[in-house]
């Protein structure tokens, strides 16, 4: 499957679910759904810059993949101990 498709199919995945939860009132659950999306979203697109020779522009976006993949992380902590 194409990078791309993948990379789009995962955002939207975890974007319907961020609503999903936001609408039935899960809102510890949105969080850690949006900050996936964020790490997912970020990650892709510091690849993509990379591949087209952004270098600064794709060591900035992953930094910020690392950032929000630790921030989910400690979303996802604090969900299961609640």
């Amino acid at each position: 499957m194409n990078t791309k498709w993948l990379s789009s199919i995962l955002v939207a995945i975890f974007s319907i679910a961020a609503i999903v939860c936001i609408i039935m009132g899960y809102f510890n659950f949105a969080v850690l759904a949006m900050t996936i999306m964020f790490a997912l979203s970020n990650g892709f697109r510091a690849k993509s810059f990379k591949e087209q020779g952004y270098v600064k522009e794709a060591k900035w976006m992953k930094y910020m993949a690392i950032f929000f993949t630790i921030a989910s992380i400690i979303v996802l902590y604090i969900n299961l101990t609640d």
